[in-house]
């Protein structure tokens, strides 16, 4: 698997600097991050909605492009599949291979820090 997202993470790469007209990565990198997340997250939900109502191959489909979409972020982003890697190979020498690293603290009021999206801070309120 490693390899597949090595790969798909360099034609990502390329793509980004190809006309956007023709290539939907490039179109997808020109409309900048928070569209890029706003996909990602995106795809998650249809992960998530599919796997709810037991649609195993449609689980499939959307797990494929929510990589996608997720590689498309690590390049918008300087990061690279490697190091995500290095990542994952470290949590599993402190908790083991199918463990997650434990959420950081709570806040001393008891609550977690919520961070707001540049856009969602400047937009009005609709009412």
């Amino acid at each position: 698997m490693a390899d597949s997202l090595g790969r798909l993470y360099e034609h990502v790469v390329e793509a980004r600097n190809a006309d956007p007209q023709v290539s939907r990565t490039a179109r997808l990198m020109r409309a900048g991050r928070e569209k890029m997340a706003k996909k990602l997250a995106e795809e998650a939900i249809e992960v998530v909605i599919d796997a709810m109502n037991g649609e195993r191959e449609a689980v499939v489909r959307e797990s494929a492009d929510l990589l996608y979409n997720l590689v498309v972020l690590w390049v918008e982003a300087g990061v690279k599949p490697e190091q995500v890697w290095s990542e994952m190979a470290r949590r599993e020498r402190l908790f083991g291979l199918a463990e997650k690293l434990p959420k950081k603290p709570m806040q001393s009021n008891g609550r977690r820090k919520v961070v707001m999206l540049d856009a969602r801070r400047r937009a009005p309120k609709r009412r």
